[in-house]
């Protein structure tokens, strides 16, 4: 086990931005940036026991910067959309930025994921970044002081702890960004990646990806991931929901009981012989298909195109705080914000 931190590059404004690399004793390595707590790569064996990166992204800190798909960053202060960019709570309408089509709030404004966080190692396998979000910050109520720690263990599971304190009641929702490519991007898409999904109901959404409030049984549509298929497989079928969104990109709702760990979703590229899995305490994962990849380049040179990857986004649902019927999303001042989702990296039996 070991952590080692170098200069991964410098900032336009020549803030110095720093790579901390955990290994485990297999041999795999965890990459984090201190732009955004990104993960910046994870690299693992496929059944041969060639390493691969299985983390889309980029080679150097413009790239992230210059991207708007949120590549590996850590999301807040609340992951994924807010209708109209406002939410109300005790009694008052806040007003956050919105940032998406002026219509809607995207990923918190994005201030966490591009803001340069402070981090130290705090084990010979493990790494701290902490941030403060001031009160009003791109609209949101109180003083945040958050923390997103990286652990990385001989069972090639990488845990993601994450904490936060307001010093107001107010609403959060973090979540890690990740494009995973079981087989890397040199090979192309993830349509033939296998998916199951622990989640027997999703949460469709209208034209500008907000949820309608239905939560919706997966059987009988293209939404069932209940039993492992292609991603490619229905994800051209004639439903507004996946033509509206270019692909999937919708919030799953996990079975069990939320606040306990536990399977979320697991991938297969059965070609590389590489699995994910991935379990949290949290009520819903964002399923999304790199729908707007488009061009960029990546790592090596190679071009994200379209389906170059998927996240598995553990989260809160859409839109919660104006939802009530959805599971609450509101931390009290003063509360421990406590949450945990691991991606665990393996090979698949042939």
């Amino acid at each position: 086990m070991s952590v080692t931190k170098t200069l991964y590059d410098t900032m336009p404004d020549e803030r110095p931005v720093y790579l901390y690399t955990i290994e485990n004793n297999n041999g795999v390595t965890a990459g984090i940036i201190t732009r955004g707590a990104t993960l910046d790569s994870f690299c693992c064996p496929d059944r041969n026991g060639e390493n691969g990166d299985i983390i889309a992204g980029f080679d150097n800190i413009l790239g992230h910067i210059n991207s708007g798909t949120f590549t590996g960053e850590v999301i807040g202060q609340y992951a994924n959309r807010i209708g109209g960019g406002k939410f109300t709570l005790n009694g008052k309408e806040y007003q956050v930025t919105k940032n998406e089509k002026g219509i809607t709030c995207l990923h918190g404004g994005a201030e966490y994921s591009s803001a340069l966080w402070n981090a130290i190692i705090v084990d010979d396998n493990a790494v701290e970044f902490s941030y403060h979000s001031p009160d009003g910050q791109e609209g949101f109520p109180g003083n945040v002081d958050v923390k997103v720690t990286y652990i990385l263990t001989d069972k090639n599971e990488l845990e993601l702890h994450y904490e936060a304190v307001s010093d107001k009641d107010t609403i959060i929702n973090l979540t890690n960004h990740a494009y995973f490519n079981l087989g890397t991007t040199a090979n192309g898409d993830v349509l033939s990646t296998k998916i199951m999904l622990n989640c027997d109901s999703f949460t469709p959404t209208d034209e500008n990806s907000i949820p309608t409030g239905e939560i919706r049984a997966v059987k009988g549509t293209a939404f069932d991931f209940t039993t492992a298929k292609e991603i490619g497989r229905d994800i051209g079928a004639d439903d507004i929901q996946l033509k509206n969104a270019g692909g999937y990109d919708h919030n799953f709702c996990i079975n069990g009981e939320a606040g306990t760990l536990r399977l979320a979703a697991k991938a297969v590229d059965e070609k590389s012989g590489r699995q994910l899995t991935v379990f949290t305490d949290l009520p819903g994962v964002q399923f999304y298909t790199g729908n707007f990849m488009d061009g960029e380049t990546g790592k090596n040179g190679i071009g994200l195109k379209k389906h170059y990857g998927f996240c598995l986004e553990t989260q809160f649902y859409p839109d919660s705080p104006n939802r009530p019927e959805f599971p609450s999303c509101v931390i009290k001042a003063k509360e421990k914000f406590k949450t945990m989702t691991v991606f665990k990296v393996g090979v698949c039996e042939q």
